[in-house]
């Protein structure tokens, strides 16, 4: 089992022939990801080989799932293109977006979130900004590197891609059963929230761990869905206890009015929700072998 990938995941990319695309769909194969095509109406027709795999490249998503029954689209688009290549895909109605763009103005997300909805969902979005989801030994949708985990038990969300990648490897011995970045800008898609009542339901997730940083209140949010809805174990960690108040700190999310959104008030939610918070990500990783040791 897994959430929203898996190992018969039928992979498209759009915006594969450009620089990052050509890198990060080369490192999605190698990590076993079933690629089944590309999108780029100036190009489509053609295939691009990448290391002895040849990738079709379609005029549009619609056309890639009709070819090839496609059910997830990885996104390496420009900002100024990326709402449009969104909504391409929503009324393509494919069923999963990843949305790794990082810099798309919160106008054009608002927009996208909004239309998916006026559509009735059928689309799951991630990020945008955000580093993608992996099923370790399944498939790699996004730039999470493949080779710095296994499978295993514990279900990951997250924020932030650093942090992500720094709890993987941390937890490496015990591995993961999926981990979500779901993106740290301002208007995202899939949720915390999203994610742990996946990681809820999935029979081959023992234990979540939830990473967020500072500014809005989605750990607050996620911390009354927790003490309500969740009886697996969670181990979180909030990124910014240092950060300046008022001040954007890397993500456009990350903004600290008042007492409203710091790395401390969200601690304190997510305790009071029976979360174990640690002060770092290291002691967040020692946290969660503590609870799956027993």
């Amino acid at each position: 089992m897994a959430i929203f990938l898996n190992k018969d995941s039928k992979v498209i990319v759009q915006g594969m022939t450009g620089a990052t695309g050509m890198k990060h769909t080369k490192l999605m194969l190698g990590d076993g990801t079933n690629i089944v095509g590309g999108v780029n109406p100036r190009k489509a027709g053609t295939e691009v080989d990448f290391d002895g795999t040849s990738v079709p490249v379609f005029g549009s998503v619609k056309e890639a799932m009709e070819k090839t029954g496609a059910n997830v689209s990885v996104l390496f688009v420009p900002p100024a293109f990326s709402k449009a290549a969104v909504i391409e895909a929503i009324d393509a109605e494919i069923p999963l977006a990843v949305v790794i763009t990082e810099g798309i103005a919160v106008h054009d997300s608002a927009a996208f979130w909004a239309y998916a909805k006026s559509k009735g969902n059928k689309t799951r979005i991630i990020g945008p900004n955000c580093p993608g989801l992996i099923t370790p030994g399944q498939s790699n949708a996004g730039i999470i590197p493949g080779d710095i985990t296994k499978p295993g038990r514990i279900g990951l969300v997250s924020k932030s891609g650093t942090l992500t990648y720094q709890m993987m490897y941390e937890l490496r011995d015990i591995g993961f059963s999926s981990a979500v970045g779901i993106g740290g800008d301002p208007v995202i898609g899939t949720t915390h929230i999203d994610a742990l009542a996946a990681f809820e339901a999935d029979p081959d997730t023992d234990l979540i761990v939830m990473i967020g940083e500072i500014g809005g209140d989605a750990e607050e949010r996620a911390a009354d869905f927790i003490k309500e809805n969740v009886t697996k174990p969670v181990v979180g960690y909030v990124a910014g206890f240092t950060a300046p108040e008022g001040k954007t700190m890397g993500h456009a999310g990350a903004i600290v009015s008042g007492s409203s959104g710091t790395a401390q008030a969200k601690k304190e939610a997510l305790e009071a929700a029976g979360v174990k918070v640690g002060k770092t990500p290291t002691e967040t990783a020692e946290l969660a072998r503590e609870l799956l040791a027993g």
